[in-house]
């Protein structure tokens, strides 16, 4: 099924969507469908008037500039060489995502935090959850989380995190046709991937980037470009939408256990 709903979405555009604003959206809106009554009548309370989940999932990035302490929260280096996430081994100073997730849980678990605080908390948690969830952000094949990977899409010179980032997800439909898809998928599947916590969360988004972000590269000679055309996209493009609907099936779990 997975497999026609995904040739359903293709389009030739290169121009749609991007792992970026729209894909952070995505994300929001799929986890706003599962929220509580509880959990959102807080998220109501905490957000600025107008402000939903949708429209400050991508604040992270945009202050990134001016907020240098936060670049690392955005992901975690698991080797990808490795097994398994190590927290004493991949975040030594508790400056990656999946500590920092932790820390902005217990913010807004505390009824003392500040508003403004705990408006700061909310997004940061928002894009945080979904960020992991690009296999690039949970892993580390030291070459700059895929940047320094170059490849050939679709006769399109570039690297391996921007494609995942952006060149496959432009490749599919419109934001607004590929949600009801992926908010029905995670909706159906949300008890089994809610399940267990963020470090398995990341350990599992470390597994696809072993299997498929470099498991599925074509072997090419040192200092070649990587062509990736079809072939690659045909086992990417299905991981990307599953890692959106885990993306917001998982955050939903979070605000519905952390904003009672």
């Amino acid at each position: 099924m997975r497999q026609i709903v995904v040739v359903a979405l293709f389009t030739s555009s290169f121009t749609a969507l991007a792992w970026g604003p729209e894909g952070h959206s995505l994300v929001a809106r799929i986890a706003e469908a599962q929220l509580t009554p509880a959990a959102r009548a807080r998220v109501t309370a905490i957000l600025a008037p107008g402000q939903t989940l949708a429209s400050i999932a991508s604040w992270a990035d945009e202050v990134r500039r001016s907020r240098p302490e936060s670049a690392n929260w955005h992901f975690i280096d698991i080797p990808i060489d490795q097994p398994h996430l190590d927290m004493s081994r991949d975040c030594a100073k508790d400056d990656c995502v999946v500590a920092k997730i932790a820390d902005l849980r217990k913010t807004l678990l505390n009824p003392a935090t500040p508003a403004d605080q705990q408006r700061e908390a909310l997004m940061f948690l928002v894009h945080f959850i979904g960020d992991m969830h690009q296999p690039l952000h949970s892993s580390d094949n030291k070459d700059r989380g895929g940047n320094s990977v170059r490849v050939v899409f679709f006769d399109r010179q570039t690297n391996l995190h921007s494609v995942w980032d952006s060149g496959l997800l432009s490749r599919l439909a419109p934001a607004d046709q590929l949600f009801p898809t992926l908010s029905a998928e995670s909706m159906r599947r949300r008890k089994k991937w809610s399940k267990g916590t963020v470090e398995q969360w990341a350990d599992q988004n470390h597994r696809a980037a072993q299997k498929v972000v470099y498991g599925r590269l074509p072997k090419v000679a040192a200092g070649t470009p990587v062509p990736l055309g079809a072939e690659y996209e045909k086992v990417a493009a299905p991981l990307i939408l599953e890692q959106l609907e885990k993306a917001g099936a998982r955050l939903a779990a979070v605000l519905n256990e952390t904003l009672r």
